[in-house]
């Protein structure tokens, strides 16, 4: 996105003066707008015309002992808060990153990493509800990216104290309810490029997470579990990737587990233009094991700020219901949607 404003700010670094007297900073503004038209093929579309607009204040300082700080701040459609988070980066050790939000922190960043011209095939509109891995990202982390490891090696630790816990405000506290016996939980991924193995164009992922839980609660018997691993390909203008996840609710009750298959190939046509066809399988195991299957075919054109992105996708077994009619919805769908994107 281009930049919209840029203003020199002191608060931010003010606020850090008990660290190290800071030097001024930069807050800046970028933003952007999608509109949408989606037809369904199997149900009732309804009012079609989409809108989502996005704003991110981004802020940057440097202290007098060489650390520097970064701030994020999103709101997303209708004006709704969506992250905040601050990195603050020790040049002897690396990145440490208090987040609150879902904004990829921990096994969330490689919930998909499979390739995609646009958007994974449970996220183009059509409407999916299959289960994705997350990990701790549901409450407020603390992520350190160490600067140590060796070079094409990227390793990330993120910790939160009560994953089911809301957001807090400043001075705050929040705890998860009764019902929902999360505590605390603890993410380690790792990604690996060419600079490390040898060879070009090849990047290797896995990560694992552990969220502890009372198995006093109902219905839960010991602690949740997700693990994932991937590998992605790109050679010309050819990127092609495969990953599996899998999770481990800890319950004795209802759903159990997922195991999740996805896979991907995109083609870059030229700069502007790319193709590409996306598939995504869960297996949901409970009393009767369900899958979920998204399929798309996705075209996008870029001309300056602006993207056109057009996708066909077909969902098998909406949300993991096999029967023929849920709430008067077809649980096997598919739909075309038509995305006009502009970044200001």
């Amino acid at each position: 996105m281009n930049k919209v404003t840029k203003l020199g700010v002191s608060a931010l670094c003010g606020s850090l003066a008990a660290v190290s007297a800071a030097n001024a900073g930069d807050l800046t503004v970028t933003g952007g707008a999608d509109m949408s038209w989606v037809s369904l093929d199997d149900t009732t579309t309804g009012n079609n015309i989409g809108m989502g607009s996005n704003l991110t204040f981004s802020g940057s300082g440097e202290l007098d002992n060489g650390w520097t700080v970064a701030l994020s701040v999103a709101m997303n459609n209708q004006d709704n808060y969506s992250n905040t988070n601050v990195v603050v980066t020790i040049p002897s050790l690396g990145d440490f990153r208090i987040d609150q939000g879902t904004s990829a922190t921990g096994i969330d960043r490689m919930d998909d990493v499979t390739p995609t011209v646009w958007e994974e095939a449970y996220a183009a509109g059509v409407g999916a509800g299959i289960n994705t891995i997350n990990g701790s990202a549901g409450g407020s982390t603390i992520e350190y990216t160490p600067n140590l490891t060796p070079d094409g090696l990227t390793a990330r630790i993120a910790y939160s104290p009560d994953v089911s816990g809301k957001n807090a405000a400043d001075k705050g506290t929040a705890a998860g309810t009764a019902a929902n016996p999360e505590g605390s939980g603890f993410d380690i991924t790792l990604e690996a490029t060419d600079a490390l193995h040898g060879l070009a164009g090849l990047t290797l992922y896995g990560g694992y997470s552990e969220i502890s839980q009372d198995s006093s609660v109902a219905n839960y018997s010991g602690d949740q579990e997700e693990q994932t691993f991937a590998i992605k390909y790109a050679a010309g203008g050819f990127t092609i990737g495969y990953q599996w996840s899998e999770e481990d609710l800890g319950t004795s009750a209802n759903e159990k587990q997922y195991e999740n298959e996805g896979y991907g190939i995109t083609f870059n046509v030229n700069d502007d233009l790319s193709i590409g066809y996306v598939n995504y399988e869960s297996t949901q195991t409970s009393a009767t094991d369900t899958v979920a299957e998204a399929t798309s075919i996705q075209i996008a054109y870029s001309a300056g700020g602006a993207s056109i992105r057009l996708a066909e996708t077909d969902v098998d077994n909406n949300a993991y219901q096999t029967a023929a009619l849920t709430s008067g919805a077809p649980n096997d769908r598919g739909g075309t949607t038509l995305s006009v994107a502009l970044a200001f």
